[in-house]
């Protein structure tokens, strides 16, 4: 079964149409990378599979469910484009930041237990961060903070993570092992769906990639196709 479905999908703001009847599903254990350039609506796509906005037409299907229904919050995770944005004084220490990532689980006010520490330590050594858990989130390099975001994502054991340009802003050693963390929660058994504009982490971890076009279209190609045709486009330039 296909663990995400859309299907003749548009978006239109009042001023300008976006997406135009897009396509597309996904499978358990893929790894979906979604490019284009700006202003395609890749992160517009990302807020309507995750409900924070309604399709002008179209359907979407989260394991089977339309987004608008469903409520399977804890198998879902998103890790947002401004999560690394932190002033240096932000109080919150890494423990507390990745914590939150079990309130869609447990409802806002329950007590933070020994059961869910233990769940916040795991994540955060999954994205070997576990060393950081007490400092402050605002003392973090860009690159820890990002780990420290995903391992939010974590927490309640998400079976599909989101995420939107997780390499913006983040120095070029820190983005390559960024993405090699999202090559192996995938190989682990994660889906992850991933906008990004850094080609080079598609070509090594992904195994599907969408094209958004300046039309609103969208097309769907394996890693491979998508190399191979980059390829191809890169040597025509030349000419």
């Amino acid at each position: 079964m296909a663990i995400l479905e859309v299907k003749d999908l548009s978006f239109s703001y009042p001023d300008k149409s976006i997406l135009h009847r897009i396509s597309f599903s996904i499978n358990r254990g893929d790894f979906l990378c979604v490019v284009g350039t700006n202003g395609t609506g890749k992160s517009t796509l990302l807020k309507l599979i995750l409900n924070r906005l309604r399709p002008t037409e179209g359907s979407i299907r989260l394991f089977g469910t339309d987004s608008s229904q469903f409520r399977s919050f804890s198998k879902i995770a998103y890790v947002s484009q401004k999560a690394t944005s932190f002033n240096k004084d932000f109080p919150a220490t890494v423990e507390e930041i990745v914590s939150l990532g079990l309130y869609s689980q447990k409802g806002l006010f329950k007590r933070y237990n020994a059961e869910d520490k233990e769940k916040v330590y795991n994540a955060l050594d999954r994205v070997g961060m576990a060393g950081y858990a007490r400092n402050k989130i605002g003392n973090l390099s860009g690159g820890q903070q990002q780990r420290v975001f995903i391992a939010k994502a974590l927490a309640a054991s998400p079976d599909i993570i989101f995420l939107d340009e997780p390499t913006v802003g983040i120095d070029i050693k820190a983005v390559d092992s960024i993405c090699c963390l999202l090559g192996e929660l995938n190989a682990g058994g994660i889906t992850i769906v991933m906008v990004t504009h850094d080609i080079s982490s598609v070509i090594y971890h992904s195994n599907k990639v969408l094209i958004l076009s300046e039309d609103g279209s969208g097309e769907l190609l394996s890693s491979q196709e998508f190399t191979s045709r980059s390829f191809v486009n890169l040597h025509h330039h030349h000419h």
